[in-house]
């Protein structure tokens, strides 16, 4: 199986969703669309039977956020809600692409509303506009728009086609994953990529290479996968403060860990999980751990 084949239902590109940007400023017009709502929670998604539960009655636009049309013209949106929900970590990989799609959208944007209540300016408070995509400041009409926090997710490999994974302290025995952080300002990706992973295994990287993305609303994160080649593979080290321990697998390695359960995978809608299974070369089975 080609590795493009398993990056796929992490990185897909926009499965059937137009954010048609152009009725945010136009609610008239998006009023005319037949409409489902999805409801929102703190990080969580209401479901019923284990799918993304939307309801069909029409919305107050100036209550809810649009997320954009399918390619039946259907408006969706999404709106806070009460009551039980279910962890988006629980349930989204029970979810179809769409589901995906929709459910990170609009988790993400309402993270942002939550916690941006007031104008960092100036302090007033701020509503929603642009169909919820965008908060304004009642005092000085400053338009505030939502922030993604863009982070690196590397997998090191050597010239032997060995891959080095890492764990943390605090994740489940066994756990382990590959190698990620936060974009500093003014830096590139490329050079998150070589101070991420120097700092986390003590590996000086070559041929950095992208692979893809993941929209990964935990709370606002884009995740932007890299490969990257060990100058010197025996100098990996774990750093001991994010990372307690490392370690290079072969093929043969890996599978014999995974297969007697002493290594824990992430979870399978990661990127960093399509990222190991691109390099072992199939969709892998057995234990994973999202923390």
């Amino acid at each position: 199986m080609r590795r493009e084949d398993l990056l796929l239902a992490a990185t897909s590109v926009n499965p059937g969703l137009d954010r048609a940007a152009h009725l945010r400023i136009d609610l008239t017009a998006l009023a005319a669309y037949p409409s489902k709502t999805l409801e929102v929670a703190s990080g969580a998604v209401r479901t019923h039977d284990g799918l993304l539960h939307l309801t069909d009655a029409s919305p107050q636009l100036d209550a809810v956020i649009f997320l954009g049309l399918d390619t039946a013209g259907v408006a969706y949106f999404a709106k806070s809600g009460e009551g039980d929900f279910t962890s988006l970590r629980e349930v989204v990989s029970q979810f179809s692409a769409f589901e995906r799609l929709l459910a990170a959208h609009a988790v993400a944007l309402m993270n942002w509303h939550e916690s941006h209540p007031h104008c960092p300016r100036c302090g007033s408070p701020t509503v929603m506009s642009s169909a919820g995509n965008a908060r304004l400041c009642e005092k000085d009409q400053r338009e505030l728009y939502p922030r993604t926090d863009s982070a690196v997710i590397v997998l090191v490999k050597d010239v032997d086609d060995r891959i080095l994974l890492g764990r943390q302290a605090s994740w489940p025995e066994g756990r382990y994953s590959t190698f990620a952080g936060f974009v500093e300002p003014g830096e590139s990706f490329e050079s998150a990529v070589e101070r991420e992973v120097l700092e986390e295994c003590g590996i000086v990287s070559e041929q950095i290479n992208y692979l893809g993305s993941q929209p990964w609303p935990f709370p606002a994160s884009i995740m932007v996968a890299f490969e990257a080649i060990a100058k010197d593979p025996s100098q990996a080290l774990a750093d001991g403060v994010e990372i307690e321990r490392v370690e290079w697998f072969s093929r043969a390695q890996f599978k014999e860990a995974t297969d007697s359960g002493r290594l824990v995978l992430p979870p399978s809608i990661s990127i960093a999980r399509r990222m190991i299974e691109g390099w072992y070369g199939e969709v892998l089975t057995g234990g994973e751990a999202w923390r």
